[in-house]
This record gives C-alpha cells, structure tokens and sequence, in this order.
C-alpha cells in the first residue's frame, strides 16, 4: 500500500445534491466515489453525465451499490430480481463503473440454504459477466440468514464464480459481538483478488438496535470506539489492492457542510492508514506516516485569551490567582501572564465575548508538526508580524481556535516578541496548565475529536454523558501519552432555551497546583472571584466519600469540588465566569488520577447560573 492511499468516499456520507457532493469529495482530495442510488435517482444528470462530471472532477467511480434483496425462495420474485439486476447493469455501463454492491437479504423469501444461496448468486454473476461487471457481495449485521463476513465468504466460496467476491464493511464486521473487538484476523486468510471492495466506518459504542446504530451513528474512523486499525490490517494481509472508501450514515453529516465533511473523512483515512502502519506486530502495511510521524508534544506552550479591549474582571483574577504580567508585545495589544510553567497571553484586540483563541503546544520541530497538519487538510492561518518577530506555524481547528507549533522551553522563538515588564509572579502553587476546556458546537464536535487525535498524536481517554442544568452535555478527553497535554471537549446536544441566560459554549483553563485547598485560600484572600458551591453538595459528598472533617469543612469553606476516582481523586476550584464564556479553575490531581471532574459539572453549571442571575439583578439600570 503506497504512502497516499487510494481513497473513496459514498456520496451517501455527504449533504446537498448529487453534484454538490461531487464537487466535495474533489475538493477533499479523494480519488474516487460510491455511487449511492437514491442519490443518482435523484439526480437531473444522466448516468453518462455523471460518469462526465467524475472524469472532470478527476474522481473514479468505484462501486454503484446499493442492489438489494436479491435472493429468494420464491421463483417469482428471483425472476423479477434478474430482471432489476439488467437495468442495474445497463446503469453501471453507462456509469463507466464495474463493481455493484449486493447486499445479504433481509427480506422474509430471503434464502437459507447456502449452496441454494450460493447457486443464486453465481446465476447473477454469470449475468454481470457478460457485462463485464463484478458483484461485491456484504453481508449486512442484520441479514435474515447471513450476517457475518464469514456466513459471506461461505457463499461466495460455494459460488466459486470470477465475478463474485467480498465487500468487507467494518461497520457490519465490528459491530456483531457485544465488545465491538470481534476476531477479524482471519479475514488475512481470504485471497486478496475475492475482495473486491472495502467500506470503512467507525461509531460510538452503543447498546442499541444494530440497524438504528448503523443509520444513524456511524461516525469516520478515529472519531469512535472500534478497532479500525486491526481490521484494516487484516484486509491488507489478505492482498487487497483497492481504494479505501468511507460508507458512512450519520445524521449529523448529511446535514452539514459537505465540503467540510469531505476534508474530515479525507483526513480520517490518512490517519486510518497510518495507525494501521504503527499498530504493532502484523499490523505494518508499508504505509509512511502522515506528512512524518506525529509531533511528540512536551507540553503547552500557553494559552491564548482573545478578549475586547481592557477585561479588569480577567486581569483582577489573573493577579488574585498569583500570576505576574511579565511582558507585553512588540507590536500588538498583548500581554504575557505567567506563573511556575503556566503562560497565559491575553490578546485585546479580540472582537467577541472573552473565550479561548489560540492554544500553542511545543514541538522539538514546529514546521514538521505543521507539515504533517496541512497534509491532513488542517487550514493553515496566515499571521501579521514584525520583521523580527518569530514566525510561528499555526492551523485552525474545527471550532476556530488557532493551534500554533512552538519549540519547548522558556526561551523559546515567540518569547522575544515581548518586551520584559520586570514583574515576577508571587503565586499560589500554580505550577502548569494541567488541561483546556473546549466546547465545540455541535456539529463539530466528533470532527474536533479527529483533528486533535490526528494533527496531535492524541489519544482519547474519558468519554461520558451528564444531565446538566439546560440538557444534556457529552464530553471527550484526549491527551498525549505522557499526560503534558489534556484536553477536554464538550457539546450541549441540544440547543439551550432561550429563558435560560446561559452562557454559549463556555471555555476554560484548568491550572495545575500541588494543594488545592492551599491554593484557593490563597487565591480567595487575594480577591479571586470563586464560585460558590451549595451546602448540599458538601453533605452529599460526606455520604459518599470518607473525608476528615476538616478538609470538608476547608471544602465547604473555599467552593471545592471532589471527584473520587478509581486511582485517587480530581479536586477543583472554578472561578466565576469572567468576562463572556471563560472561567479559569485550579486543579489537584491525587493519587495519578486521570479524571476531568465531570461527575460535578451540573453542579458547576448550576452555581454559574446563579451568580450570572443575581449580577444581572445587580446591574444598574
């Protein structure tokens, strides 16, 4: 398999017309399409203008599908199923494609003797033959009598037909046993020339009804929770030579940007192929990494806070919370805030509510890092500078934010674009940034998910749901293997109602400290605008975890919120929401605890409700 994979993508994964769709999957980069019949039936275009339009958009036609329910027990209806395979087939010649899609049967005549089968399905292949076509054969995960990929294989090697052979859908493969890690390694063993066509899709590990699951939630690969990696390399052992092509149904995609859509799959395959190639023993497929391998991330470099002139809430509690204003730009309205390893920059020239513009990660080498980002389709941001300011890579990711690439170290290129204050930071025991907080909208958020796992390196750790105050909030963590680089992801699945004055995608930056309760005192003293939290939570607390009845009482005392883990606990103090949509939290990890403490979050969320209804009961009229 060569470094640039042939990729696919069925026009069913994408929004709009059919010629939109087209023009997406161009855009994207993809070298080819799956015809999906519903949208060329729809379509004002011929089949031979579509065969045009391809040629023209440099894309190949790889696969027509798809042709159902073809089998069956009744003479009549099969006769009537070679009559719709004719008219397929004159469709495919004029498509200019040589592979349709035949999906196992769901229908109640469906066949369930597997050499009656399989002498079915050779009749239809003599007759695709003729045409010079081939039949791809799947087996769906909800097929009446076949529902395996190895039920499939069985039938196609009883049909012993040159024009029959597999198609392999890792949804339907991953999706049939209750772990989702089914054994796929002897798909190595089937020969590579009777897989005909590959689909990928990747999706949530979900407890429901197999055929909504797959109508509804299949996601690209790398935004869920199956092995893509193992499955892939299993196909590729066996000696599949075709293109990598995304079948995916999900609401969300059909309704967004198919343009952007595009990208995100396109992206998803490159990453896809190089996962499989790092995989371990029996995975490597010859696939070079992505643009070179992921940047090996030795931690934030800052954080960047865009607000709209002078903020004196932010600057106030940037101060309380220990931290120094120790330089300001060369050349623009920004100023530099530090303490231990934790830099904050805050940029006035913003022209939104206070949230989160950029985050910068270090790299030992930032241009390698932003060569394989733009090969994985991330837009790179053009930037106005001095002529002697450091020339720092940066991409956008899915939400807008800027994602810039620094080299580690105080004495890093960018920090000489400020000029020293003298200021030096008293602190609190803030050390670092132990991790952002991103809500993303909510048609962006598995794409997020993929950006940063690709672009990054990272890997996903929590995933969870909770009912928050306004609805219901699903979040992701993701971090480098070395835990110097967190972030969590959220997204309100539903929009919020207009009664409620919420707070839009709120942001924040968690700030790693050695005691929490120490800290908070300190930052409280200081004048820290810290959240109140109620006392029933603190009682609630009492009942679940054993806690010495000092730290409870400094808990309810300080507003700090307890989550015990499984390797020890999460413990953090929020601030008020300053300013917008940003609050800054000191965070304590105990005992390696990995946890965001989400447990708490409709706690939080509550308390930020009520501070903002009783400012708004105070301002003047």
């Amino acid at each position: 398999m060569p470094a640039d994979p042939r990729t696919a993508v069925a026009t069913v994964c994408l929004s709009g017309a059919l010629e939109d769709k087209l023009a997406a999957a161009a855009t994207a980069g993809f070298g080819g399409v799956e015809i999906f019949e519903p949208d060329l039936v729809a379509s004002p275009m011929s089949p031979g203008e579509i065969r045009l339009r391809c040629a023209d958009l440099g894309l190949s036609i790889d696969l027509y599908q798809p042709f159902r329910d073809f089998d069956s027990t009744d003479d009549d209806r099969l006769a009537a199923s070679y009559r719709r395979a004719e008219h397929k087939f004159g469709v495919m010649r004029a498509l200019g494609t040589d592979t349709v899609l035949v999906c196992s049967s769901v229908a109640p005549d469906a066949v369930a003797d597997p050499d009656r089968l399989a002498g079915q399905l050779h009749g239809l292949a003599e007759r695709a033959a003729d045409h010079g076509l081939r039949l791809a054969y799947e087996a769906l995960a909800w097929g009446r009598h076949v529902d395996t990929w190895e039920a499939s294989w069985d039938v196609v090697r009883r049909a012993d037909h040159p024009a029959l052979g597999l198609c392999l859908d890792s949804f339907h493969v991953l999706s049939r046993t209750p772990s989702h890690t089914t054994e796929v390694d002897g798909i190595a063993d089937v020969p590579g020339d009777k897989i005909f066509f590959l689909q990928l899709a990747d999706a949530p590990v979900l407890a429901m009804d197999v055929l909504q699951w797959s109508r509804h939630h299949r996601l690209f690969p790398g935004q869920g929770g199956f092995d893509l990696p193992r499955f892939l390399a299993a196909v590729l052992r066996a000696g599949y030579g075709g293109p990598l092509s995304l079948e995916v149904f999900n609401d969300v995609f059909r309704q967004a940007d198919p343009v952007r859509t595009a990208a995100d799959g396109h992206r998803s395959l490159l990453a896809l192929a190089e996962a499989t190639a790092a995989g371990g023993p029996g995975r490597g497929v010859g696939v070079d990494p992505v643009g070179g391998p992921a940047p090996d991330v030795a931690g934030t470099a800052f954080v960047e806070i865009a607000t709209s002139g002078d903020e004196p809430a932010l600057d106030d509690t940037l101060t309380a919370l220990g931290f120094a204003r120790t330089g300001r730009h060369l050349t623009k309205p920004v100023d530099r805030w530090e303490q231990g390893r934790a830099r904050i920059l805050v940029n006035r020239s913003g022209e939104h509510a206070t949230g989160i513009g950029a985050l910068a990660v270090e790299s030992a080498d930032p241009p390698a890092a932003a060569r394989r980002a733009a090969r994985l389709g991330a837009p790179a941001l053009s930037r106005s500078r001095g002529p002697a300011e450091a020339d720092l890579p940066a991409v956008a990711a899915p939400d807008g934010t800027a994602l810039f690439f620094c080299r580690p170290g105080t004495d890093a290129e960018w920090t000489g674009d400020f000029r020293a204050t003298g200021e030096t930071a008293e602190g609190i025991g803030v050390s670092a940034v132990d991790h952002v907080g991103l809500a993303q909208p909510f048609d962006h958020f598995d794409e997020a998910t993929l950006f940063y796992r690709a672009v990054l390196g990272l890997q996903p750790g929590g995933v969870g749901e909770f009912a928050a105050p306004f609805g219901l909030v699903r979040s992701r963590a993701l971090a480098d293997p070395a835990r110097r680089v967190r972030l969590a992801l959220t997204v309100s699945l539903l929009r919020r109602g207009e009664w409620a004055p919420g707070v839009p995608e709120p942001q924040y930056v968690a700030l790693a400290v050695d005691d929490v309760v120490v800290a908070a005192r300190a930052a409280r003293d200081a004048g820290a605008p810290l959240l109140a939290v109620p006392d029933n939570y603190y009682d609630d607390l009492a009942a679940r975890v054993d806690l010495p009845p000092d730290r409870l009482a400094a808990y309810r005392e300080l507003g700090v919120l307890h989550e015990q883990g499984p390797d020890g606990a999460y413990r953090q103090v929020c601030t008020e929401v300053l300013a917008g949509r940003l609050f800054l939290a000191l965070v304590e990890r105990v005992g390696g605890e990995d946890g965001y403490g989400w447990a708490d979050t409709p706690v939080r969320m509550a308390a930020h409700r009520r501070r903002r209804l009783a400012r708004r009961r105070l301002a003047p009229a």
